[in-house]
């Protein structure tokens, strides 16, 4: 018979022997730091290279953060267009009115 604690998947151990709850906490702090990074950036984007080294290489922590980033408003791109961006179409005025671009 399995021990219970082994079939719990709240205690799985991932990389570096983290929970997945350290994870999530690791996702949302690599977020603030790359959301702070896009509006720095003069392009005003990030590249996936770029999470993925933020992220020291963790599949799980990279998936969360471009989760993350994604519920921010950040377009996160895809295969062709790996880099997130801020989302134009996501950002309004203060009277939730659509911005005039320029």
């Amino acid at each position: 018979m399995n021990h219970p604690v082994t079939c719990d998947p709240r205690n799985h151990a991932y990389k570096n022997g983290k929970t997945f709850e350290d994870c999530k906490a690791e996702a949302r702090r690599v977020t603030s730091q790359l959301a702070e990074e896009i509006v720095k950036n003069e392009a005003g984007e990030v590249s996936w290279n770029k999470i993925l080294e933020a992220t020291d290489h963790d599949e799980l922590v990279y998936k969360l953060t471009l989760k993350y980033l994604r519920e921010k408003g950040y377009d996160i791109g895809y295969n062709k267009n790996p880099r997130v961006k801020v989302d134009i179409s996501q950002i309004q005025t203060a009277n939730n009115e659509k911005p005039t671009i320029f």
